[in-house]
């Protein structure tokens, strides 16, 4: 089988010797009736304005909304893999998200610790890692920026940048739905509806309603119960409105609701403690070839016989429930040589998850996260309009967060032993109790920014920018057990974290469709306190700002009379105070650490291909070749100097091939993508059995249209090969085994759109 997927996805790879940034559906300036078959124009706003892909110097993954919905994008985990470099997981069932883009991003998954990629919706940074697996739909388009965005988007964005944007109202009439069923009762229903309100009369007032419901019985099988999990159950309702009294203003106001309440993430257990010589492998923990063989068990002597990652016997099913509400609103006014735009937003997140963290069906951990997030902010900027010979971005942003976080992990229940003295059993000093971290930070952020690009010929432009970031966090904490009644220590602080970052670079056109640019990008990501459980305050921090010199060269071209786009980049970043979570074992207990790396060394090249070679046939491939790696890195664990970063493969590859011919009646309309990833690691320490080897995912699509393309029905299937998916691996040796978070297997549905 691991042949047969290798051989497709290599065929596949070949036969889309032309393929792209993966927006092969752009309708941008869709061609004239009878052009001749082209690429079509992309178009981004990637620096804050609407601008041909081809123009931008920055490399950029366009997806629209047709791609995402043809490629099953539910969400933000749905887009791993789609844009070169880019990986991204989750642990959880509706919240925090892990992104990587080139090797760059963050394992922790405690609430206070922000991603290296930056993640906006509708221009509005959400802030949250509650609030950044919301689902996707009703979309117009997602960019995937890679490198560092420090000038134009600020902190946080070492990795890169991912900006959705939301179909808006608009003043003609358009509804559209979408319906489908599968595999696992999977029920997926979402659509829209819009068009000017005439309570102004003419076109000054436009709405836009949209909303989502998704339902499924789950993948992962209780044997305990014979129940299933890891289900989805979620909804979504987004209003939009648009005020335009005239050719100057115009703004918009968009609220939205979530919420999630699926299963709690249930992962395989893979036992780690020998019962016998045999199984026992160099290292002390059961050898490889002995996982399933019953010589090998957790603390407690549970042993997992069965190989089948979506089984296991689970004591209880907990819930992953989470609330999301937003609100913002867009103001822009047209001064004739400038445009005044302002950006409001009101962000706010709840999560209560119960999880049955060690997967077995004796207590050994199990976990309770509850936590709540509110960030309001503001941004004003000042642009330029139109292709003049000078143009700039100036602006302020200034935003206020404040989280709450009230957690818990019950550890042990099993070898308690209550007393009079102590009626709950609980040994803190020994990791048997129910800890709790109870902490409270508030952030109040400000920056100003400005960027210039000067022309200095028809084909030689110059570009600056700086940025000026201020985050000043005020943390407090406290290490508790049994609900309080055990304390263990409280933690009281606040820092001021500063830093300029900025951009320079040099854009030159060499020839119609030939487009080069060198940048240099200064970035950083705020520094912090770590919000997991501990009971050493020294492992709070702070800890300090991550900086980031990066060095890209690119070119973005088109041949052929737009036949073919192909656009590549060489990148070399030098990493100073790299952020780095890890999982060390401390007095023989699991511990979580988050501290500053020395240094960290990352460079590689990117291609986006996308060719027409024929009407109707669209055809596209992205690749990345990287090299991510850690220099003098001395951890209170180990020395990880030389080791990679995680989830950073060397080789990633993704490509389509897309077809649509007329029929008698109606139109035929097919489509196979796939994604390859070669090995990758988890952990800081790169051990062998937190790896996941290369993996390809091929996918495909049949459909047919009718009533010029007011309707269509089709099937679909993922992962049509099977393949394992393995999102995560977490250890816990201490404890005796690891907990391994898989994605779904194969599935498949049939689908019915309507447009109108």
């Amino acid at each position: 089988m691991r042949k047969l997927q290798t051989a497709a996805g290599v065929s596949l790879a070949a036969m889309l010797a032309a393929g792209a940034a993966q927006a092969q559906q752009q309708a941008a300036k869709p061609a004239p009736a009878g052009a001749p078959p082209a690429v079509e124009e992309i178009v981004v706003t990637a620096q804050k304005r609407a601008e041909n892909l081809q123009d931008v110097p920055i490399a950029i993954t366009a997806l629209t909304a047709e791609a995402l919905q043809n490629k099953r994008v539910g969400n933000l985990v749905g887009l791993s893999g789609l844009a070169p470099a880019l990986q991204i997981k989750t642990d959880d069932n509706a919240a925090n998200p892990r992104i990587f883009i080139r090797g760059v991003g963050v394992n922790d998954f405690n609430p206070s610790t922000a991603s290296a990629v930056g993640i906006y919706v509708d221009g509005v940074y959400v802030a949250s890692p509650l609030a950044q697996m919301a689902a996707f739909y009703d979309l117009q388009q997602i960019e995937v920026l890679r490198g560092p965005q420090g000038t134009l988007y600020g902190r946080n964005t070492t990795g890169g940048a991912i900006n959705v944007a939301t179909r808006k109202p608009s003043d003609t009439f358009a509804a559209d739905v979408a319906a489908e069923y599968g595999r696992f009762n999977a029920v997926n229903v979402q659509g829209g509806v819009g068009g000017p309100i005439p309570i102004l009369g003419g076109d000054v007032l436009s709405f836009r309603l949209s909303g989502l419901y998704v339902n499924d019985d789950g993948y992962t099988l209780n044997r305990l119960t014979g129940n299933h999990g890891n289900d989805a159950d979620r909804w979504g309702l987004r209003g939009a409105l648009r005020y335009k009294p005239n050719d100057r203003l115009t703004a918009d106001l968009s609220v939205s609701l979530n919420q999630s309440r699926g299963g709690s993430i249930l992962t395989y257990n893979r036992s780690l403690l020998p019962q016998t010589a045999a199984a026992t492998g160099p290292d002390g923990l059961c050898a490889p070839g002995f996982y399933t063989s019953g010589q090998c068990a957790n603390v407690l002597g549970y042993a997992n016989t069965s190989g089948n990652l979506y089984q296991g016997d689970y004591r209880f099913e907990g819930r992953d429930i989470v609330n999301l509400f937003s609100a913002s609103a867009t103001v822009s006014y047209d001064l004739g040589p400038a445009t005044l735009i302002s950006v409001t937003s009101y962000q706010r997140a709840a999560r209560n998850d119960q999880e049955e963290t060690d997967a077995n069906p004796l207590p050994i951990l199990s976990a309770s996260y509850i936590a709540r997030q509110e960030t309001a902010s503001q941004e004003l900027r000042l642009q330029s309009n139109g292709k003049t010979r000078l143009r700039y971005v100036a602006g302020l942003y200034l935003a206020n967060d404040y989280l709450n976080n009230n957690s818990q992990y019950d550890a042990l229940r099993a070898l308690r032993n209550p007393t009079p003295a102590n009626p709950t059993g609980a040994d803190p000093a020994n990791g048997i109790g129910l800890f709790g971290w109870p902490l409270h930070q508030t952030t109040k952020s400000y920056a100003v920014f400005g960027q210039v690009d000067y022309d200095l010929t028809e084909r030689l432009t110059l570009t600056g920018g700086l940025r000026y970031s201020v985050d000043d966090k005020s943390f407090n904490y406290v290490s508790e057990a049994e609900n309080g009644a055990i304390p263990i220590f409280a933690f009281q602080d606040s820092k001021t974290f500063s830093s300029l970052s900025g951009r320079a670079g040099v854009q030159y056109k060499l020839a119609d469709g030939i487009n080069l640019y060198a940048t240099y990008n200064r970035g950083y990501k705020s520094g912090g306190f770590f919000s997991g459980q501990t009971v050493n305050p020294a492992d709070l921090g702070p800890y300090q700002d991550e900086k980031v010199n990066a060095f890209e060269a690119g070119a973005k071209t088109e041949f052929f009379n737009r036949r073919l786009r192909a656009n590549v980049s060489a990148f070399y970043y030098d990493y100073k105070d790299l952020q780095v979570y890890t999982a060390v074992v401390r007095n023989g207990l699991p511990v979580q650490l988050f501290t500053n790396a020395s240094a960290a060394r990352i460079y590689g090249g990117e291609a986006e291909i996308q060719a027409t070679p024929m009407r109707g046939l669209d055809l596209s491939l992205g690749a990345s070749a990287l090299s991510a790696e850690y220099k003098d890195f001395h951890s209170a664990a180990a020395d990880y100097s030389g080791n990679t970063l995680p989830s950073a493969p060397e080789l990633s590859l993704n490509g389509t091939a897309h077809y649509e011919h007329d029929l008698p009646i109606g139109a035929f309309v097919g489509q196979v993508d796939f994604t390859y990833r070669s090995k990758i690691y988890f952990d800081t320490a790169n051990t062998a059995r937190l790896s996941d080897p290369a993996r390809t995912f091929v996918n495909a699509q049949l459909g047919w249209r009718l009533d010029q393309g007011r309707y269509e029905v089709g099937l679909w299937g993922r992962n049509l090969f099977d393949e394992t998916n393995i999102s995560d691996i977490t250890p816990l040796p201490s404890l005796g085994f690891d907990v391994i978070s898989v994605g779904q297997p194969r599935t498949y549905s049939v689908y019915l759109r309507a447009r109108y």
